[in-house]
């Protein structure tokens, strides 16, 4: 009698594991840089910064300019200027570059930092129409394909769902309440994925 008892709960269990090791598993691809830059949000995000940091940029070109001058009028005349003169003018070259540089590396560093703050920001929203798109389907697995390097040798083209996910995250932004005002944008309801 206890043996029968011991053989059932093995033998559900048996059938059970089997019953998962045959259930068809459902694979996808993505490439999520792609996604990010091709969303309309994504590309939204890349204008304001370029519009933000230009003014920055166009200050550093012209300073660029300047420092290229003051080096041009140094060579030009080094054999006739003073000894005096020669070494004013290096330092200021000296002074101008080494300012620069460190006004440019701060600004990249801002830039860096924005650019990272914007991408955490847009991959979260991706990453929650990614969940729910890949419920809706069925997925088991959706590998991003974007890091270099990845291990996806072979996949063919019909399991890359990024195009799906780029119409499917600007469907759900531009969802009916997306006109409501900027300042209220955690109100905007999810659309449903498409089927």
């Amino acid at each position: 009698m206890r043996s029968k008892l011991t053989i059932v709960p093995l033998l559900v269990m048996a059938s059970t594991l089997g019953a998962w090791a045959q259930a068809p598993q459902k694979f996808a691809i993505m490439n999520m840089q792609q996604v990010i830059l091709e969303t309309k949000e994504g590309k939204q995000a890349a204008i304001d910064l370029k519009q933000k940091f230009s003014p920055k940029e166009q200050e550093f070109q012209k300073r660029q300019q300047e420092l290229q001058q003051l080096q041009d009028e140094l060579r030009k005349t080094e054999n006739t200027i003073s000894d005096e003169k020669k070494a004013e003018l290096s330092r200021n070259i000296d002074e101008k570059t080494k300012s620069l540089q460190r006004d440019s590396d701060d600004a990249r560093e801002d830039l860096n930092q924005e650019q990272q703050k914007v991408l955490n920001q847009l991959a979260g929203k991706i990453m929650q129409v990614v969940n729910r798109y890949a419920t809706d389907k069925g997925y088991t697995m959706v590998f991003d394909v974007s890091g270099q390097p990845n291990n996806i040798l072979f996949a063919p083209p019909s399991i890359d769902i990024t195009h799906d996910i780029i119409v499917a995250f600007d469907a759900a932004s531009s969802a009916p309440a997306a006109s409501a005002p900027a300042s209220a944008p955690a109100k905007r309801p999810a659309a449903p994925a498409p089927h």
